[in-house]
């Protein structure tokens, strides 16, 4: 009897533990979902930055985190507050995460559009340049003659 009763107790005391909130408050100064996810954004964009060309950032003397808190006045600890609140959230962070790789997906297709329009003037550039170096040739080659 004495063992079912500590059971119980052991067992009731888990329950009433797993259900306290510990939910981290709702800072003060929250950050709004969509200035996070703008802040997400840019700091994907500024790690993937590190990963291709480290030294221009270095020559530039950018400084990431410095750079974010200053362009979103933030700082540190309200982001960190922020993050973890909406951590927290699993819906809200996830329509976060989704609207950033939203931001992302539309980035990329802009920067492919841009490189294959630079591509093609490019190419009708040297096209151009082939004209006329070969009209020039011919002329050149007619005048001798």
């Amino acid at each position: 009897m004495l063992k079912n009763l500590i059971i119980v107790l052991v067992f009731g005391a888990f329950l009433w533990s797993c259900s306290k909130d510990d939910r981290p408050p709702k800072p003060n100064n929250l950050i709004t979902k969509e200035k996070m996810a703008d802040i997400l954004f840019d700091l994907y964009i500024i790690n993937a930055a590190k990963g291709v060309n480290r030294k221009v950032l270095e020559q530039s003397n950018l400084v990431p985190e410095s750079y974010l808190l200053t362009k979103y006045a933030i700082d540190s600890t309200q982001f960190a507050e922020s993050n973890n609140y909406w951590a927290f959230n699993t819906k809200d962070y996830n329509a976060i995460v989704e609207s950033v790789k939203f931001k992302l997906a539309n980035k990329k297709k802009q920067l492919e559009d841009l490189q294959i329009k630079e591509q093609e003037d490019a190419k009708r550039r040297r096209d151009s340049l082939r004209r006329n170096n070969n009209q020039k040739t011919k002329k050149d080659s007619s005048s001798i003659g």
